[in-house]
């Protein structure tokens, strides 16, 4: 944190801050606390696991960087610093940063390939830079308040030294009611914001300034003019990409799901490593969701030391921990999947390669091709949807089969997507279920949707998918899929890298025309021509996709029923003036009766609920470390199965 002019920045303090996110580096801690300057640090030893005790300072002391993450290309980098005569006193990859900044200043950031948060202090100049990298795979909030500067890479950390911020932000609880998580800027909290991905902020003399550093470069300007030519450069691009993260100190694996993007990564890390790579996959008992077997296909294919759970989780104790440790409501249920995967590698491996990105860059979600096949319905006079919006769908009952259908098709193209995307979009479909008082003070906020609608209108893309391409990568991947990934992983103690969104392959995959992507109606076209090129099973290629599916439907049914969902009917719950009670009882009632599949509202509700208990309500409160982590329980009472599937050979 930077204080106000004058006063002293307490190291006390700054250790208060860094034992909130003991669980984000349980390996080591470094504090510099110099006049009103605060910085600290809590380590996860990957590169130079002795030496590269942070806080990281230049020659004479007078720039100071604490830093999350990994630079890949930081022995380049510090070669070519060395001979610019920059004297370096660790092995570690976070040293670059000081010395690039002396030679370019707060550009020095276009120059890192890698995930990272920064925060830099210029003793001589007295400004402090933040930095986020180009696809938000790490979080960095901050707040000012009161000529105070505070930041982090968890809310928890501002809170513990600033609790009177825990100040909720209504307008941040409607953008999780609209899409279930609450994209940058915007926090859970008023004056807690977001550094958005690709974006820097310079604070100097009590005020901060942001610019955008980087962003995706302009869709379908590179051809490489045949199928061939175009795998060529995949795997040579991906295959380097895979490479620069296999550099590490210490033990490491790779997620694998049994889908084609991890599958990928897997064979890429298989071919460049001199041993057998360790994977680790879980499953559950319910076969419509289980991907285990998909996942043990690759294992053998590739001769992997693989690793499987099984899971039924206590989904209670682990929500309630879990609900904790997310600061901010989060809808997305694959939290719970990605959290035991993380947990059980975090066993045997410190660093883990994913596959995740691939959906956004190569067009691989369902929604993609719903909304060009409804494309169909563009012929219905605008008047006419109108008049069905605002008319016709309030007075129908929620147990008429099609009226949200029929809302959707009427709408244009882009906000046809957006309705699609969304769960409860307040202002609109879903007025119904929240109370007039929420509606009423909803209407003096802006519209969730415009921040959505400027991405896709500003895109810089000619065609319809490109654009929603570039939509859900600015929005859906870095504040849903990037920060499930990062708060599970993190929470186990675990580093999470994502080879196909490096952003030098991320830029070739954009500059790339549709056809590479998208092909007769085939998601991720190349990329499974890439996939059957390494070998990849048919099986594994030519399925349904899952994605990292729950049980939700059956837990709401089964487990959930009579424990945690009856809290939504407590006068508790009720009180907090979200929602109408009768429609949530409504809701309810349509689920377990099985007329409606009401599962992801539910869900949503459930987990605003339990954030307010288990977070806001409970601060201040022990750091994570501190807490105890929720039990799962293991298929037939077994330790995850390990087994190496033979001999890797050359």
């Amino acid at each position: 944190m930077l204080g106000k002019e004058g006063e002293r920045v307490e190291a006390s303090l700054i250790q208060d801050m860094c034992q909130t996110i003991v669980h984000r580096g349980p390996d080591d801690q470094g504090i510099y606390a110099n006049g009103h300057v605060g910085l600290g640090m809590r380590r996860l030893s990957i590169i130079d696991v002795s030496g590269g005790r942070q806080p990281i300072h230049n020659e004479d002391k007078s720039v100071w960087v604490v830093f999350n993450g990994e630079i890949y290309n930081f022995p380049e980098l510090r070669r070519e610093l060395e001979a610019r005569g920059h004297q370096f006193y660790t092995l570690t990859d976070t040293e670059v940063i000081v010395h690039l900044y002396e030679e370019i200043g707060a550009d020095c950031v276009t120059k890192l390939r890698g995930m990272f948060a920064i925060a830099l202090y210029d003793e001589r100049r007295q400004s402090l830079l933040l930095a986020r990298d180009r696809l938000g795979k790490k979080p960095l909030y901050y707040a000012q308040q009161g000529g105070r500067l505070y930041f982090g890479s968890e809310i928890k950390a501002i809170l513990a030294a600033a609790p009177s911020l825990a100040d909720v932000n209504p307008e941040g609880i409607l953008q999780f009611f609209y899409f279930g998580y609450i994209p940058d800027p915007y926090s859970a909290f008023r004056q807690v914001l977001k550094l958005p991905p690709g974006h820097l902020a310079e604070y100097k003399d009590g005020e901060i300034k942001l610019r955008q550093y980087w962003d995706l470069p302009e869709y379908g300007t590179h051809d490489p003019g045949s199928d061939d030519a175009c795998l060529q450069e995949m795997e040579e691009k991906l295959a380097e990409a895979v490479r620069m993260r296999l550099i590490s100190d210490v033990p490491l694996g790779a997620l694998l799901s049994g889908g084609v993007d991890s599958s990928i990564v897997v064979a890429l890390m298989a071919r460049a490593s001199s041993s057998a790579v360790k994977t680790f996959s879980v499953g559950f008992r319910k076969q419509d969701f289980n991907e285990a077997e998909y996942a043990r296909m690759v294992a053998e294919r590739f001769h992997t030391d693989h690793h499987e759970l099984i899971i039924e989780p206590d989904i209670a104790g682990t929500l309630d921990w879990l609900t904790h440790m997310m600061e901010e409501p989060f809808g997305d249920s694959s939290m719970i999947p990605t959290f035991h995967v993380s947990r059980m590698a975090r066993q045997h491996v410190t660093v883990a390669l994913s596959g995740d990105g691939g959906d956004e860059l190569f067009a691989g979600y369902d929604r993609y091709v719903v909304n060009l096949k409804r494309g169909r319905f563009e012929v219905i006079p605008s008047w006419a949807g109108r008049l069905y919006r605002n008319h016709v769908y309030p007075r129908l009952p929620s147990e008429v089969k099609g009226r949200k259908l029929a809302w959707n098709i009427t709408l244009p193209s882009r906000d046809r997507y957006l309705d699609g995307v969304s769960f409860l979009p307040a202002l609109n479909r879903e007025r119904s279920l929240f109370s007039d008082e929420f509606v009423e003070r909803a209407r003096g906020y802006a519209d969730p949707f415009v921040q959505f609608q400027r991405y896709y209108d500003e895109a810089p893309a000619h065609d319809q998918l490109s654009r929603l391409l570039y939509l859900d990568t600015k929005t859906y991947l870095p504040a849903d899929i990037m920060t499930k990934v990062d708060r599970m992983s993190m929470a186990t103690s675990l580093e999470m890298r994502a080879p196909l969104l490096d952003h030098v392959f991320v830029e070739w995959v954009t500059s790339l025309p549709v056809k590479y992507k998208f092909r007769d109606g085939t998601r991720k076209f190349m990329l499974k021509k890439l996939a059957e090129h390494l070998s990849i099973p048919s099986a594994v290629l030519h399925r349904p996709k899952q994605g990292f599916a729950l049980p939700l439907v059956h837990w709401m049914r089964g487990e959930l029923r009579n424990g945690l969902l009856q809290i939504l009917e407590e006068p508790r719950t009720l009180e907090r003036g979200y929602f109408r009670p009768k429609a949530v009882s409504s809701v309810i009632d349509e689920h377990f009766r099985g007329r409606r599949d009401h599962s992801g509202v539910l869900w949503l509700l459930l987990v605003l609920e339990l954030w307010h208990r288990n977070f806001l309500e409970a601060q201040p409160r022990r750091c994570a470390s501190e807490i105890k982590l929720p039990a799962s329980v293991v298929s037939d009472g077994q330790s995850p199965q390990s087994f190496a599937s033979g001999e890797r050979t050359s």
